[in-house]
């Protein structure tokens, strides 16, 4: 991204030369990716041996202790990994973000930063464009976000309900049957209840979704009930 903004200002000035924050950003970059290549060396260079990741695939043996027992990658490693992944997509390189991030979520072990990762791995996919995987990494992290251990107290689980609500948007309004998909979503007791709390501008989104879907036709009195102060 620093590289970007480097041509970006090339081109706007004409010139070759770039403001010096840029470079030293630039320097900072590099530096911190070699570090963090370091830290997730072992267990990058594993997940990129695709034997290995077959064989592990085939057998359900893809698990931290095998890892540990058979290859010296431990929890260290595995944390070292998704720092490396969010890294990757920070630097815009939303598909290594992604499949490293997939692999993070079946080896951590730590709760909350799962769900981070499957928070991110969503927001890789739906960059890429890749819309069959970005809807089921949204129906899993609805199901996460609907469990109750997950989100303690109850207003943060108010807000990420809100925030899958906003993300979704790009989901539904990009595949097919979508908005049938954006109505089931947001008519749910649960979801309306964030949405009037928290996000009543989604309510266009939800009103267009109706309106112009004659098969939902059957919930335009609810919905009026909901847009009536």
């Amino acid at each position: 991204m620093v590289d970007y903004a480097m041509d970006i200002h090339k081109k706007m000035y004409d010139t070759e030369e770039v403001p010096q924050i840029l470079k030293d950003r630039r320097t900072e970059v590099v530096a911190k990716l070699k570090s963090l290549q370091v830290s997730a060396k072992s267990v990058v260079q594993f997940l990129m041996d695709p034997n290995l990741v077959n064989m592990l695939k085939s057998e359900k043996n893809l698990n931290l202790k095998f890892l540990q027992e058979d290859y010296g990658i431990g929890t260290e490693q595995i944390e070292a990994l998704y720092h490396f992944a969010k890294f990757q997509f920070d630097c815009g390189n939303y598909s290594g973000a992604s499949e490293f991030l997939h692999y993070y979520r079946s080896l951590g072990t730590n709760p909350q930063r799962n769900i981070s990762a499957l928070w991110g791995k969503l927001a890789a996919e739906i960059l890429l464009q890749n819309w069959d995987q970005a809807t089921e990494d949204l129906t899993r992290l609805r199901d996460l976000i609907e469990s109750a251990s997950t989100y303690e107290p109850a207003v943060v689980q108010l807000v990420q309900r809100t925030w899958l609500m906003h993300w979704a948007l790009f989901i539904f309004f990009n595949t097919e049957n979508g908005r049938n998909a954006l109505v089931d979503l947001y008519m749910q007791e649960m979801y309306l209840n964030a949405l009037q709390t928290d996000a009543q501008h989604l309510l266009r989104y939800l009103s267009v979704a109706v309106v112009v879907n004659k098969r939902r036709r059957n919930v335009l009195k609810d919905l009026i009930k909901v847009c009536t102060p």
